[in-house]
């Protein structure tokens, strides 16, 4: 059973430190906190990218969980700690299953576990994909703006890959303020490219948009490019592709050749995270024999440790870190909390006596 409480309450006995009441937070609320606020969503993350960078989180690596008779599957486990403001650990628990799509859901899902700092006992529960999908398109949303700074701002945008992310982050960037000439999608799912089109088309953010016949044809004629697709190895290898020195939004990883890295200025999200699990800088890392190709990260730029130059075509890569995920649903549980719409599962916990 489950009762909505308009300020949690602890649960405390003699012998025991007082214990959180454990919630549940549905798609719905999570959906209702986030719509229209992508700008506090982008601060959201932003000050987790700092807090990061500061020293002030423990992000360890993402453990992969891979199953032989379903190849094409992978559930990822993605722990983290934040300190700050947001004073909360926890972990995501989120699985890629690809064959959903042509069984029409998404490929997708995820839950995100909020665990509180004093007692370690789990807070909530709240659905994570569109917690996921938010904190990706916040991520490039300050990406694409802050990359930019020092050289023309783009005006035709391109997505390469037309799926929930490229949505997503289309409308982060629209809600942040982005206007745009022309938008290129392309997909290999001429379907896929088909319906986002019409996304695009029916939003109203732009009257012309282009579903071109390959990748080389819209990255020529994008400069901003977003790569959100499935991809487990680079499929672009021609550096010449981005002579006219692009803004790149390199959501998905692993679609890029070595090649075009070392001939554009890096910018990841951390270091270790991003070089490895065979994402393009880890391979870049390995035909190299070093890192020397990364400029640095997205918190060395918004601390202005870093400076891009706007000679070069620049890379985003987030490898995705679980301190997003933390900071975005720490966000919807405290609204949600703040509106009174907890839903809490009574007596969740119930051995709260050492000895009965």
């Amino acid at each position: 059973m489950t009762t909505t409480h308009p300020v949690p309450d602890v649960i405390t006995h003699e012998e025991t430190p007082a214990v959180p009441p454990f919630a549940v937070v549905p798609g719905a609320q999570v959906k209702r906190v986030l719509q229209g606020r992508e700008k506090a969503v982008v601060d959201v993350v932003e000050a987790a990218y700092r807090l990061h960078g500061a020293g002030h989180s423990v992000n360890p690596p993402s453990s992969f969980l891979r199953l032989p008779d379903r190849p094409t599957a992978r559930i990822i486990a993605l722990p983290a700690s934040l300190g700050g403001e947001y004073d909360v650990d926890g972990l995501k628990w989120i699985s890629s299953f690809p064959t959903n799509v042509a069984a029409g859901i998404p490929r997708a899902s995820a839950v995100l576990i909020l665990n509180d700092h004093t007692t370690g006992y789990p807070l909530a529960c709240l659905e994570s994909s569109i917690i996921s999908a938010a904190r990706t398109a916040a991520s490039a949303a300050s990406a694409a703006d802050r990359l930019s700074r020092g050289r023309p701002r783009p005006t035709r945008l391109g997505f390469v890959g037309a799926g929930l992310i490229a949505r997503y982050i289309h409308t982060y960037l629209e809600g942040t303020g982005w206007f745009f000439d022309a938008i290129g999608v392309h997909d290999v799912d001429t379907g896929s490219a088909a319906g986002f089109r019409m996304y695009l088309e029916q939003s109203g953010a732009v009257d012309r948009v282009t579903v071109h016949r390959s990748a080389e044809e819209l990255v020529r004629n994008s400069d901003l490019i977003v790569f959100a697709t499935v991809a487990d190895r680079p499929h672009v290898g021609d550096p010449s592709w981005f002579r006219h020195n692009p803004v790149v939004l390199h959501v998905s990883l692993r679609d890029l050749d070595p090649q075009v890295l070392l001939s554009a200025t890096n910018i990841v999200d951390d270091v270790d995270h991003c070089l490895r699990a065979a994402t393009s800088p880890h391979l870049t890392e390995q035909l190299t024999g070093s890192r020397d190709f990364v400029h640095g990260t997205l918190d060395d730029v918004l601390t202005d440790r870093v400076t891009v130059p706007a000679d070069r075509p620049v890379v985003f890569s987030p490898f995705g870190l679980g301190v997003l995920d933390l900071a975005v649903g720490k966000y919807v549980y405290d609204e949600v909390a703040r509106a009174g719409e907890l839903h809490v599962v009574d007596d969740f916990f119930h051995e709260l006596r050492r000895h009965g």
